[in-house]
């Protein structure tokens, strides 16, 4: 895609990500924490709950806007559909560009107010029913912060540029500038490192593999087995941050292949991730976070609303080298295989 076209499109990304972030943070302070979390609808591919709606209009307004320049199709959690052409009379087959959003990914932190959610949004070329993730050339996040919290993150890419972030002060409005640098580490050990188990749902599998996984790796073999610490951050997007920036060292979910297997005990999760949730992964590849699909290889998955992704990440190639061929082995005995 153009140079000039990307550049132009972030500084209007940034734009309408500051306008839902702010109403996002508007409605949580008018609203107590019943409001938040009712369920407002059901999509096809997750909840919506009330604070979900806060953005929606905001955004669509955006696109509105936007559209009177550029045709373009929006792929979005929460729309009838999944997509929407702008301008509205345009056709698909004449869009310039696809640009795919999750309003608000980690409804469930922020709307009881315990952790900062984030809004995710990527930018491809239209390729007519075959545009997938590896197309992505522009990705940016914004953080949603806590009603106590006065400093709230945006990080984004352009491919080939690196990652860039800026830390904004909504009390000043003052804004510096950062460079996400993921952790150098060369072990797991008094790191942050997890497997996904947010929801009910086959966290049986998860947990016995992620401990396999250590004492194969040394790390539980001694008396205090401290050394290893989990954290369950509900946000795909807070995930890639928290690698990106250098707090976690490896994440990975599977979700979507514990729905999927037939042969394993118990009920599969409610859901997985969905491309619009992985959708700014890039931004913590540019920074220099390794993720991949199960087998290694890059995620490369239809740009839509529906399709169930998983994914594994490392904070740097010394990890990667010593966590991926054992994690593979468990998988494949556990028949969790691409």
């Amino acid at each position: 895609m153009d140079s000039d076209f990307l550049t132009r499109a972030l500084s209007r990304l940034k734009s309408i990500h500051i306008a839902m972030r702010d109403a996002i943070l508007a409605y949580t302070r008018t609203h107590d924490l019943y409001e938040l979390s009712d369920v407002a609808r059901t999509s096809e591919s997750d909840l919506i709950y009330a604070i979900d709606e806060s953005c929606e209009q905001i955004l669509l307004e955006a696109c509105e806007s936007w559209g009177r320049e550029e045709c373009f199709l929006l792929i979005a959690e929460g729309i009838e559909g999944g997509q929407r052409m702008f301008p509205a009379s345009s056709r698909k087959e004449d869009a310039d560009f696809e640009l795919i959003v999750d309003p608000i990914d980690g409804t469930r932190g922020i709307m009881y107010d315990k952790r900062s959610a984030w809004i995710l949004s990527a930018i491809a070329p239209h390729r007519e029913g075959r545009t997938r993730l590896s197309d992505i050339e522009l990705a940016i996040q914004t953080e949603v912060p806590l009603s106590k919290q006065h400093l709230a993150d945006m990080l984004y890419a352009i491919r080939g540029r690196g990652s860039k972030g800026e830390r904004m002060d909504l009390l000043s409005g003052e804004n510096s500038g950062f460079y996400p640098r993921p952790s150098t580490a060369t072990t797991l050990k008094h790191g942050f490192a997890m497997l996904t188990k947010f929801f009910p749902g086959r966290k049986q599998i998860t947990a016995a593999i992620e401990e396999e996984l250590l004492a194969q790796l040394g790390l539980l073999d001694e008396a205090d087995g401290t050394y290893v610490f989990d954290d369950q951050y509900i946000s795909t997007g807070g995930q890639f941050y928290e690698l990106a920036v250098g707090h976690d060292r490896f994440s990975g979910d599977f979700r979507a292949h514990l729905i999927g297997a037939s042969d394993l005990e118990g009920p599969p999760p409610g859901m997985a991730a969905h491309p619009y949730d992985v959708c700014t992964e890039l931004v913590a590849r540019e920074a220099g976070v390794i993720i991949t699909n199960l087998n290694g290889d890059p995620l490369d998955h239809p740009l839509d609303v529906l399709t169930n992704v998983s994914w594994l990440a490392y904070a740097n190639p010394t990890l990667q080298e010593q966590i991926e061929p054992v994690l593979q082995r468990i998988l494949t005995k556990y028949h969790i295989t691409q």
